[in-house]
């Protein structure tokens, strides 16, 4: 399953290999302490094997994700980046503005007031773009000043001499058709950026049985599903506060969990290893409750299940081939992780260990690349975590 991720996206399969690694280096070193914490913690070597199959198969759902949406690195790509459609439509009006100035030269106008008008249109043209440009690069936060001005620069116009109805999809086709029946009269004026009706993408045939209260879930989801399966809208993609997913993207990848929850609970696996999709498919779970796709609680989540999510968050954040996000140092990877076990992400004292543990130098060395192993101060890190633990998981491996 690993390498059929690999073949689909390098950087998956990667990954999918080194999350397991990592979760057995951890599982492994608690097993060898005889005191401390987890001294009690062990797996019997069916428990362990069982461990073993459920972390390399932890993201196997992912052989369902668009590669599109995963590797999503602007907000406008959806198999290719939109940018440059914009950009054309910004063409189209540097070029306006050049003709309204021979225009008006032809009807014996003054030229350089003209000239004028027309620098002055042009280079608040060049502005908006790198604007535009620059919002759909995707970041930590988008203020609302920035939202209100790219709606302002939507509101300019362009003129559509071609048929839009054309050459195109049976599926875009009938967007395009309910949106409206008849195409309007050619030319027609068109924002410079839009939210169309006919970007708004339905969910076909069944919804996906994610929700709590949909009969045909049958394992117990509890996740809130988009109205729609895509929104292709320009503002709605270039509005994104932080990063580059839309709500509907979101849950595309996250989808991925359900369909691996889905498929490893449709193999019939012996009885000493009947945990193997729930240690698969807990790990974006939270102790507070607010993960997915099932909202289990602290008192739900096994050490087990508590390795596998630290496991794949250290690995998510220091992996450097990811094509949406630069990798962290191992400082900055800590400290995060800290702050996510303040806010009830992740397990306080099996961060704890794991960070006086030096399992993360260790994994760094192999796997890092030497600009992102800096000096980790493991006091300040701990200093940052909460007191005590959140409903304490039995230290079995079960």
């Amino acid at each position: 399953m690993a390498d059929a991720i690999d073949a689909k996206s390098p950087y998956t399969g990667g990954h999918c290999e080194r999350v397991p690694q990592l979760a057995t280096l951890l599982a492994d070193r608690m097993m060898a302490d005889t005191s401390g914490p987890y001294a009690s913690f062990s797996m019997t070597a069916d428990e362990r094997y069982e461990f073993h199959l459920g972390a390399w198969l932890h993201d196997c759902g992912k052989v369902t994700s668009p590669e599109h949406i995963v590797d999503k690195a602007t907000k406008l790509e959806t198999i290719y980046n939109r940018l440059h459609e914009i950009r054309m439509r910004f063409e189209v009006l540097w070029r306006d503005a050049e003709i309204e100035h021979l225009q008006r030269l032809a009807r014996g106008e003054a030229a350089e007031p003209s000239k004028r008008l027309r620098d002055e249109r042009q280079r608040g043209l060049q502005d908006d773009f790198a604007f535009i440009a620059q919002c759909n690069i995707g970041g930590e936060f988008m203020a609302d000043d920035a939202i209100e001005r790219l709606h302002g620069i939507g509101r300019q116009t362009w003129l559509r001499h071609f048929d839009n109805r054309i050459g195109v999809s049976a599926e875009e086709l009938e967007r395009l058709r309910h949106t409206a029946p008849e195409a309007p009269p050619l030319p027609v004026a068109e924002p410079l950026l839009a939210d169309r009706a006919e970007h708004l993408v339905p969910w076909t045939g069944p919804r996906p049985p994610v929700e709590k209260h949909d009969p045909a879930n049958r394992y117990g989801f509890d996740m809130v599903l988009p109205a729609h399966k895509q929104h292709l809208g320009e503002l709605h993609n270039l509005s994104i506060r932080r990063g580059t997913l839309t709500d509907e993207d979101r849950f595309r990848i996250n989808d991925h969990i359900v369909q691996t929850y889905i498929m490893l609970k449709g193999l019939p696996w012996p009885r000493h290893l009947a945990r193997v999709p729930e240690i698969a498919a807990t790990h974006h779970e939270k102790l507070n409750g607010q993960g997915y796709p099932r909202r289990l609680a602290a008192p739900q989540l096994t050490v087990v299940d508590r390795i596998m999510a630290l496991a794949d968050i250290f690995e998510a954040l220091t992996a450097g081939d990811r094509p949406y996000k630069a990798a962290k140092t191992l400082s900055e990877s800590l400290r995060i992780m800290a702050f996510m076990c303040k806010d009830q992400h992740l397990d306080t004292d099996l961060f704890r260990y794991f960070l006086r543990s030096g399992v993360w130098r260790d994994f760094a060395q192999r796997h890092m690349q030497p600009a992102q192993i800096d000096a980790v101060d493991i006091a300040a890190i701990e200093r940052l975590l909460p007191e005590g633990s959140i409903a304490r998981a039995s230290v079995t491996g079960a």
